[in-house]
């Protein structure tokens, strides 16, 4: 078992590093996008480019070196030239600035000159909050309302519930905000139409969390409550259950020692999976709603242009992902004993 976790840790950071060193080629390829601001600041940008080993700077013209990105006013009688580095060459030197400086870049129309890692950092706060809080509403919600509906499997409550969650569960989170906004906020001014600022009273503050959670948490909530009622009525009608009642169990009793159990094997590793859907699906909500989580900076990063931003944020995005479906294999392993790797026969 040891040796497999380590393996599927392994093949984790490598295909991390795979993604990460593609995805930083791909966005170094897109046409150069010179940073917006006066001298001053495109000057200190293109000079931290050439720290990082991004860019050339010369103190003559050089016509070997490609197109000419920035020419710096000539101060003190003194003007540089920067060109643009081999695409090989600047993976060379962005390897070595994160292993040695742990420096992914800096933003170049956003904030300029602003270290992209601090941009991130100030904002995965609001994401994770938001996503957390969501996950604990829905798991236990869906969960619920699936035993109910497997409980009274066949009868009006099943049907009903079934088909409002096939209905709801094909709108997308961006899609319901719309309906919630429209209704909540502009027709009936309850809630707030746009996220309030960290200045804001906490009650405020606690209002402002509603209407995304909620949207966030339909989907989900939808999910589990199929996914859970799928695998408890499998569950209720094995072999083993039926032994469990003929010993003397009550239905009561088998349900709760024997077939939620088992049922939930399978589920409580997905809450992983989920999380990580929520986190994708809040990019569009939280532009939506304004939100200043790293989904609203994904798409930010995208219309300004700021691939470095746009490449931390994906790499964020690539690691938790890969590190949770390690995770979420490796639980099968711990939450059912029959599942083990290596363990004797």
């Amino acid at each position: 078992m040891g040796k497999y976790v380590l393996k599927r840790i392994g093949l984790a950071f490598l295909t991390t590093f795979i993604i990460l060193s593609l995805t930083f080629i791909l966005i170094k390829l897109l046409p150069f996008q010179r940073p917006i601001g006066g001298d001053a600041q495109q000057i200190a940008y293109f000079d931290k480019q050439y720290g990082l080993g991004y860019v050339y700077r010369f103190e003559k013209e050089m016509d070997r070196y490609g197109e000419l990105l920035y020419k710096s006013p000539s101060d003190h009688g003194r003007a540089y030239y920067y060109y643009q580095v081999p695409v090989l060459e600047q993976y060379g030197n962005w390897l070595r600035n994160i292993i040695t400086r742990w420096d992914w870049g800096y933003s170049k129309t956003y904030q300029p000159n602003v270290a992209a890692s601090v941009i991130i950092v100030s904002r995965i706060g609001y994401s994770i909050r938001l996503n957390i809080i969501s996950v604990i509403f829905s798991v236990p919600i869906g969960i619920l309302l699936g035993i109910w509906a497997a409980l009274k499997k066949n009868t009006m409550t099943d049907h009903t519930i079934s088909t409002m969650v096939m209905v709801f569960i094909s709108i997308p989170s961006f899609v319901l905000i719309s309906f919630v906004l429209r209704i909540f906020c502009y027709s009936l001014d309850w809630l707030p139409s746009t996220w309030p600022p960290d200045t804001a009273p906490l009650a405020a503050r606690v209002r402002g969390y509603i209407i995304p959670v909620f949207c966030l948490s339909f989907g989900s909530i939808c999910g589990y409550c199929r996914f859970t009622r799928a695998e408890l009525c499998e569950v209720m009608e094995s072999d083993y259950l039926l032994l469990a009642r003929t010993k003397g169990l009550t239905r009561r009793q088998a349900i709760v020692r024997h077939a939620l159990k088992n049922a939930m094997v399978p589920i409580f590793p997905s809450i992983l999976a989920e999380f990580i859907g929520i986190l994708g699906g809040s990019m569009i909500l939280e532009s939506l709603y304004g939100i200043p989580g790293i989904g609203k900076l994904f798409v930010l990063s995208l219309n300004y242009k700021d691939y470095d931003i746009l490449f931390v944020d994906m790499a964020i995005f690539t690691t938790i992902s890969l590190l949770a479906g390690v995770v979420l294999d490796l639980s099968y392993g711990f939450i059912d004993p029959r599942i083990r790797m290596g363990a004797k026969k």
